[in-house]
């Protein structure tokens, strides 16, 4: 059995009496196993073919179309379907807060702690590959993890960042239609998940991660423009990193209005025992997930920002620019973009005449957006394509598993198919659909990376860290 730390247990207790009983009862949210879930990837597949495919059992959740229940004992890492980007594994309730922000393609999106990206690629998944996707996270190991994730779910037109909220809101101000604050917390939603929530629990804790979040908030402000729409959600139930923070949030930002919730059919309202009493505030407006609810815990509340949107043009999408990096005068732009294009023209003909940037030895495929000139630390803008070595252009995975799918020459398996996890595991498998040269892998029409053709064989080029090697 599950203890609860002291002083969460105290305060829960004192603001929700008899109900704690009902919320927080042994029997389904202390003694039971954390639930699980998978989100789909829409621009992978839709839920109903994920369904209708997958071999394991799901369930469909209350908390997002997209997302499913699954097993306890289901290992989403290995399967084959998880190393193409056709899901996320994501607790059920953790896929709830990305919906809200009624993202549609050709907007600007920032998700400003977006690490480890399962909120990230939902945004993706609704812009579909139009508009811009900026995912940022302060924390470098996270934000690579991040990269690694878009990368996985083959999202086109992410810039991945990692950055302070605040350079970023005088890098951008005023530029996002929609801005996404998953606010780090105390984590009380993941005491079932992760016991280190419980050691490390306290009040200081929970006041640390309110100033935190407090700051963010003041970033994701700047950042979005009139008549934009700001979600914040947290993993806590704390009163002070949650309706507190929405109500302290409108009292300084007199600009925003807060938006009712109350309609979106899963969870429960928030509670006015949380907050103080704020002009344009109602706890009600705000959404609650219990333990008892079917997920781990989440709070969502959601503003606009007051004015009229923005008239936009956006500029002409750039043609292919290069340059020789400083120090390196072994190769033109003007080679690696000829090798480039005839690359695409044999395997990707819908690339070959592409905005593309060159930089060195390199080619990018940049997002139809382009940001506004700022000096940011970024990881990755658009799609790696490949780079010029030896006179030959070398392709990246990236590259296949963005744009796996349409690539002209491809080894075709299926989740049945023996050399799908042999594959996986980072061996050569026998060629039967593939001719020589560069080729996608892909399962049931799904990306797995690339490979080469030679004599009947395709030599693995699935990267080392990746492969189920356990």
């Amino acid at each position: 059995m599950l203890r609860l730390p002291e002083f969460f247990e105290q305060r829960e207790r004192a603001l929700l009496g008899e109900r704690f009983a009902e919320l927080f009862t042994p029997a389904d949210a202390i003694r039971e196993s954390p639930a699980r879930g998978v989100t789909v990837n829409t621009l992978r597949t839709t839920p109903q073919a994920f369904a209708e495919g997958m071999d394991t059992a799901l369930t469909p959740s209350p908390f997002c179309r997209q997302a499913f229940a699954v097993a306890a004992d289901f290992r989403p890492g290995r399967h084959p379907w998880h190393h193409a980007g056709v899901f996320y594994a994501q607790e059920p309730s953790a896929a709830s807060a990305a919906p809200l922000l009624d993202v549609r393609p050709g907007m600007r999106v920032c998700d400003l702690c977006a690490a480890p990206g399962g909120k990230s690629s939902q945004l993706a998944a609704a812009l579909q590959g139009q508009g811009i996707l900026l995912a940022n996270e302060y924390v470098a190991a996270r934000a690579e993890i991040l990269r690694q994730n878009l990368e996985r779910m083959g999202v086109p037109n992410a810039v991945v960042t990692n950055e302070t909220p605040d350079r970023l809101a005088a890098a951008l101000p005023g530029w996002f239609d929609r801005v996404l604050v998953d606010a780090p917390c105390s984590g009380e939603g993941m005491f079932r998940k992760e016991a280190a929530a419980i050691g490390q629990h306290g009040p200081a804790l929970v006041a640390q991660c309110a100033a935190t979040a407090a700051g963010i908030l003041d970033a994701a402000a700047a950042l979005l423009a009139p008549g934009g729409v700001l979600v914040l959600s947290t993993c806590t139930f704390a009163p002070e990193e949650d309706e507190g923070q929405a109500a302290a949030f409108l009292a300084h930002h007199p600009e925003f209005v807060q938006e009712d919730l109350s309609g979106v059919g899963f969870g429960r309202p928030g509670e006015a025992n949380r907050a103080p009493e704020v002009s344009g505030f109602s706890a009600g407006f705000c959404r609650r997930i219990w333990p008892a609810d079917g997920g781990e815990g989440h709070f969502i509340a959601r503003f606009r920002k007051q004015g009229e949107s923005p008239a936009r043009e956006e500029p002409a999408p750039e043609k292919p620019r290069g340059g020789r990096k400083s120090g390196r005068p072994d190769k033109t732009a003007a080679q690696v973009r000829d090798a480039w294009r005839t690359f695409a023209a044999g395997c990707f003909p819908a690339l070959a005449d592409a905005p593309a940037e060159i930089a060195g030895d390199l080619v990018v495929l940049p997002p139809p957006v382009a940001l506004p000139a700022a000096k940011l630390h970024i990881l990755r803008a658009g799609v790696p394509a490949g780079k010029l070595q030896k006179g030959r252009f070398v392709p990246s995975h990236a590259l296949f598993m963005a744009y796996g799918s349409v690539c002209c020459n491809a080894e075709r398996l299926t989740l049945s198919d023996p050399r799908a996890p042999a594959w996986l595991r980072g061996e050569e498998i026998d060629a039967g659909t593939a001719e020589n040269g560069w080729c996608a892998v892909l399962v049931d029409g799904f990306p797995l990376g690339c490979g080469k053709v030679s004599g009947g064989r395709v030599k693995n080029h699935y990267p080392k860290a990746l492969r189920n090697l356990g």
